[in-house]
């Protein structure tokens, strides 16, 4: 019984693992340019399945763009100008992380902004519930005038 654990276990393991569709033909016979592909890899977006990167993907377009990365990187060029002349040729959005600069502001804001909207609207609603709360104790109970509870104990003792 151990043991059927153990492999379950292990099987899972692997499932969870991420998935490099990598192939073997890509791979560059140079482990340093190599590393920095799989590095430029992470990097960049699979223009197919936009939430992964093209180092994570089985789709045609990442396929090339890998394909791309390790020629432009055989042929001399910089991790800078790889991912240079993909933003030039793909745009903006084949970053992951796109770059901080001025038309990508109210990206980069807008994380931050809702955050402070949030916590100040949580504020405002604890401020008017107290405030609610408070003019709620303040306020004085009104008596009942003798004809009222006249009538209230009448119904009383109908129900009960």
């Amino acid at each position: 019984m151990r043991s059927l654990l153990t492999s379950l276990f292990l099987c899972l393991c692997l499932l969870a693992s991420p998935a490099l569709a990598v192939a073997p033909d890509e791979v560059l016979g140079d482990p340093a340019l190599e590393a920095r592909a799989r590095v430029l890899s992470a990097e960049l977006r699979c223009m197919v399945c936009q939430n992964q990167s093209i180092d994570d993907s089985d789709a045609p377009l990442a396929k090339d763009l890998r394909v791309l990365v390790r020629e432009r990187l055989v042929a001399g060029d910089s991790d800078a100008q790889v991912i240079d002349y993909l933003v030039s040729r793909y745009g903006e959005f084949v970053l992951l992380k796109p770059r901080f600069a001025w038309h990508t502001l109210a990206l980069w804001a807008a994380g931050p902004l809702a955050l402070i909207a949030g916590l100040f609207a949580i504020v405002l609603a604890l401020r008017k519930r107290s405030s609610q709360a408070a003019q709620t104790a303040d306020t004085p109970v009104a008596r009942l005038s003798e004809e009222e509870e006249r009538r209230l104990r009448a119904l009383l003792e109908e129900q009960g």
